[in-house]
């Protein structure tokens, strides 16, 4: 799933779990949110160098 869908189920669960009194669920929502952000974080990581690669190759043709 993409970080945004993971940040969106992380915060419904936070929510819900709040509601009903589930501190484990809403636990599990605060760490699926904080997971998906850090998902986030390495996916533009990961675009970043491939963008440093792209421009080193083009750079020596």
């Amino acid at each position: 799933m993409s970080g945004a869908t993971e940040k969106i189920k992380g915060k419904i669960k936070e929510i819900t779990g709040k509601a009903v009194g589930d501190r484990r669920l809403e636990t599990e929502g605060r760490t699926d949110q904080v997971r998906a952000k850090a998902q986030e974080a390495l996916e533009g990581a990961r675009e970043r160098a491939r963008g440093v690669r792209d421009s080193f190759k083009r750079k020596r043709s």
